[in-house]
């Protein structure tokens, strides 16, 4: 069979996603009507519903769907140990399971979406799937609204408190493999967050890594920048911006939250008085654009990236629309083969650069 062939026939299959239907603050009460949702506005996709039976039974007869049944739920609270080695029949743990190949049947789903415990969801995913040939650590990655009406990607988000050069550098390969599969842009943009744009600022650690990364790019392997600053992810800079979990959680928090002020702030100036109250029926469109455009529920859906599957993270407090846009990003890079982009991307980095002999590798610390 031709490789035009064998692509149009993968076009041609439905994508699956597993949907761990039982996870986050809300439940079922949150996951099923955004699945449904997302059935409706995707009539070439099929869904795995996993978790309890009863708590499902809404979906009963839904076209393109399946229960899978799963008895025990990971609580929000729940430690990682409880989650990976008490807990065996979580909808987490089934829903992730299902992007596991079983001998020679292939595996069941193209992605798994989860509004679970972080920590646990990555352990168990890493535990379940394994990470890709020359990943070190899987990392977390979203996306946040730039000036230029685009979005900037960034990683890591909370996955890895302490990273080497080396995890830096491949955080930037799959982050650039992210942004292609899904978007579309050839050779994006890679930048390096850092306190300066100066090759002579930052730890020791991310100076190696940027002299890592120049390296990548003067091989024509990534399209790096260079250093750039927190500012420069609004402003659209680069695609791509890659940072260790610690710094990434922060910024991650710190941006929602500067979100969510500047919204109340502009409602409480347009109540204060009658005039103010005139003035916002006014101004009402483009106070609607604004909200759209700041809206934290339009980014929903973290991938996890390094692991031998597709695993998506949402928020666990989501709402029903919030929950169906971690579907859709689910569903665009399954559709996208993000996962052979990571891989031949990793390939071809390790063909290029073998890992520097002095970049040790610490522990993974979760945050």
């Amino acid at each position: 069979m031709s490789a035009d062939s064998a692509s149009r026939e993968d076009a041609a299959r439905p994508v699956v996603l597993a949907v761990d239907c039982m996870g986050g603050d809300h439940g079922p009460s949150v996951t099923l009507p955004a699945c449904q949702a997302f059935l409706a506005a995707h009539p070439d996709a099929e869904l795995l519903l996993v978790g309890r039976a009863e708590a499902l039974a809404p979906a009963q007869g839904w076209a393109r769907c399946r229960i899978v049944a799963a008895e025990e739920v990971v609580e929000m609270d729940d430690p990682v140990e409880v989650a990976l080695r008490r807990k065996k029949d979580s909808s987490m743990r089934v829903a992730i399971a299902q992007l596991r190949a079983s001998g020679e049947q292939p595996a069941a789903a193209h992605a798994c979406v989860s509004a679970g415990n972080t920590g646990a969801l990555m352990a168990v995913s890493r535990y379940l799937l394994k990470t890709l040939e020359g990943i070190d650590r899987p990392a977390i990655a979203t996306v946040l609204p730039n000036e230029r009406d685009r979005y900037t990607t960034v990683l890591d988000l909370g996955a890895n408190v302490d990273c080497t050069a080396e995890h830096l550098l491949q955080f930037a390969v799959m982050g650039a493999a992210l942004v292609t599969a899904v978007e579309g842009t050839a050779q994006p943009s890679v930048g390096l967050l850092n306190i300066g744009e100066e090759v002579i600022k930052g730890s020791e650690t991310i100076k190696r890594a940027g002299e890592r990364l120049r390296e990548a790019g003067e091989r024509g392997l990534l399209n790096f920048h260079g250093n750039v600053e927190g500012n420069d992810i609004f402003k659209g800079t680069t695609h791509v911006v890659v940072c260790d979990g610690f710094v990434g959680n922060v910024l991650l928090k710190s941006s929602e939250g500067l979100a969510a002020m500047l919204t109340s702030f502009i409602k409480q100036e347009f109540t204060r008085s009658a005039y103010a109250k005139l003035a916002a029926l006014v101004a009402l469109p483009v106070l609607r654009h604004f909200k759209h455009r700041v809206d934290h529920r339009r980014y929903n859906g973290a991938a996890l990236l390094g692991l031998r599957g597709l695993v998506f993270k949402s928020h666990g407090s989501a709402d029903a629309f919030a929950f169906e846009q971690a579907l859709n990003r689910a569903y665009d890079a399954a559709r996208h083969r993000l996962l052979d982009r990571v891989h031949e991307g990793i390939r071809e980095i390790l063909t290029a650069m073998p890992a520097a002999p002095d970049d040790t590798v610490a522990e993974p610390q979760p945050a």
